[in-house]
């Protein structure tokens, strides 16, 4: 239930806003008008943005896939780009799919795919427990959360059985981390954004792994930057999968689609 405003009060709000140099101050004030339950609240979110807390960990929650993602403080937040990953994915899969979403971070991809395929086989995990918290939240029934480095925590049942691996690994490199907006590096878990020298170093061990874990025609979704997408590639293969990249201009999204080679089970063609 949103808080009753005047326009005088939602035209104090924007200028504040944009005082703090929020580039869509109206667009922003219209959502915290709509989210504040009292002028309390209210006030506090106002506060909290004008600070530089991300937008989204002002409201609480992230649009993304056509849902409405719970993102607590300190929780990675969704980009929109990333909607063009779980798009590849449920192009690629079929109903019942066993899917695994590492580096869930809120679960927002594992969430939409699901919601956009209806019935999945989910299992997700995350290394951060702030980010478990959220993701169990977000996916509820649809599937089971885990705690733990990457594939670790992952019951072992799943080796070779999985269809679809997503895979939102950081791929910032290290020295380019302090030039990211403020929002993100200040306010986002480090290990969400990081990915090491040139940033791969989370994607080489995905890779490293992912085919003991994928089933055969199984496929891994990572996204990456256009000008790291060739090494990408380079990494894959190296691991036996065979990598191709797509990409949104609209997005502004690249991400690679590697296959473990084989034919897939019967019942899933």
């Amino acid at each position: 239930m949103s808080v009753s405003t005047t326009p005088l009060a939602v035209s104090t709000i924007v200028t504040t806003l944009r005082a703090a140099g929020c580039v869509f101050a109206e667009d922003e004030a219209e959502l915290i008008v709509a989210t504040a339950t009292d002028p309390v609240s209210l006030a506090a979110m106002v506060e909290r943005r004008a600070a530089g807390l991300p937008l989204e960990h002002v409201l609480g929650w992230a649009e993304f896939g056509g849902l409405r993602i719970a993102v607590d403080s300190g929780v990675f937040v969704p980009r929109r780009r990333t909607e063009f990953l779980v798009r590849q994915a449920a192009a690629l899969a079929g109903p019942g799919a066993v899917v695994v979403d590492l580096c869930c971070g809120s679960g927002a991809l594992g969430a939409a795919l699901a919601a956009r395929l209806g019935r999945v086989e989910l299992h997700a995990a995350d290394v951060e427990p702030a980010a478990v918290r959220c993701a169990r939240r977000n996916i509820g029934e649809a599937g089971e959360v885990y705690e733990g480095d990457l594939f670790e925590p992952l019951p072992g049942s799943l080796r070779g059985r999985v269809e679809i691996l997503l895979a939102n690994v950081p791929y910032v490199p290290t020295d380019d981390v302090g030039l990211l907006p403020p929002e993100a590096r200040i306010h986002e878990p480090r290990v969400a954004l990081d990915g090491g020298l040139d940033g791969l170093d989370v994607l080489r061990r995905v890779t490293a792994e992912a085919p003991r874990w994928l089933a055969p025609g199984g496929h891994l979704l990572v996204e990456t930057s256009e000008r790291q997408a060739e090494r990408a590639e380079e990494t894959i293969a190296r691991s036996g999968l065979i990598p191709r990249v797509v990409a949104s201009d609209e997005l502004y999204a690249t991400v690679v689609i590697a296959t473990r080679p084989g034919p897939r089970s019967p019942d899933r063609l």
